[in-house]
């Protein structure tokens, strides 16, 4: 039975192919085309979404999607306490 996977963006869950080859070739085009974002359709946007999907299958990308993970999840907090302290005077 093959694994199903698919990548969380929020609250969307978006399914992807059970193949490693055509999860990378996804990838790998959705990176190539974000390069293109000034033009019209095309986005800046797809490149993250391009990392998130090769991490499943790149060790290399998955540990760029952890660092961006971790910093964003400390930014976040921080921002959260700035925010309760500045409250509270």
């Amino acid at each position: 039975m093959r694994r199903k996977h698919k990548v969380r963006l929020g609250r969307w869950h978006l399914p992807l192919p059970g193949s490693a080859i055509a999860r990378i070739a996804i990838g790998s085009a959705l990176i190539l085309l974000g390069c293109f974002g000034f033009l019209p359709v095309l986005g800046f946007w797809m490149i993250p979404l391009g990392v998130v999907v090769l991490s499943i299958d790149l060790p290399a990308a998955r540990r760029l999607r952890r660092r961006v993970e971790v910093r964003w999840g400390r930014w976040r907090a921080a921002r959260a306490r700035r925010k309760a302290g500045h409250k509270e005077k």
